[in-house]
């Protein structure tokens, strides 16, 4: 589903835990790591879609994490033409996302990667909030920065100069 604009809906998702780390997965059979992320389907709602991404990409369970606070809006990103199919390159931009902050009321070994059938990640662990932005891919760094630093008031940690927009 992609709007008219040529953005696909989609939800990420901040987990975080009693210290304020957030959950960072890697990719399956990639050195990349990033946040939980996933489509919102049509007739879900975000937090549906959050809910049951959590589910799909981390095994955990709405009981198992309390929300924090969201963005209030979309944030966007373009993804470079060279990762998209070429059957989508005419009308497909990238993803629009209303991303989630939440804290783990559960335990750390609820967190089941292998719950999926077709699992995202093949490893996880907890890691600072302000994660290096150069570690995440260039074209997705903005949406990352502006997300952290909107939800990081629900936290009352101060935004470091790294993440300040210049």
């Amino acid at each position: 589903m992609v709007d008219r604009d040529g953005y696909r809906p989609n939800v990420g998702i901040v987990l975080c835990n009693d210290s304020n780390q957030v959950f960072w997965g890697k990719r399956v059979h990639e050195h990349a790591w990033q946040f939980p992320q996933g489509g919102i389907q049509k007739g879900e709602t975000p937090v549906q879609a959050m809910y049951r991404e959590l589910d799909e990409e981390t095994g955990l369970e709405p009981s198992h994490v309390k929300i924090i606070g969201r963005t209030k809006g979309w944030l966007r990103y373009e993804v470079p033409r060279q990762f998209v199919r070429r059957e989508t390159r005419d009308f497909y931009k990238g993803q629009k996302q209303i991303w989630f902050l939440l804290r783990l009321i559960g335990r750390d070994s609820d967190v089941s990667l292998r719950k999926s059938e077709q699992p995202e990640f093949d490893a996880w662990r907890w890691h600072d909030y302000w994660i290096p932005l150069d570690s995440v891919i260039e074209f997705k760094r903005g949406v990352y920065r502006n997300a952290l630093t909107e939800l990081s008031h629900h936290l009352r940690i101060k935004v470091p100069e790294t993440y300040r927009l210049s």
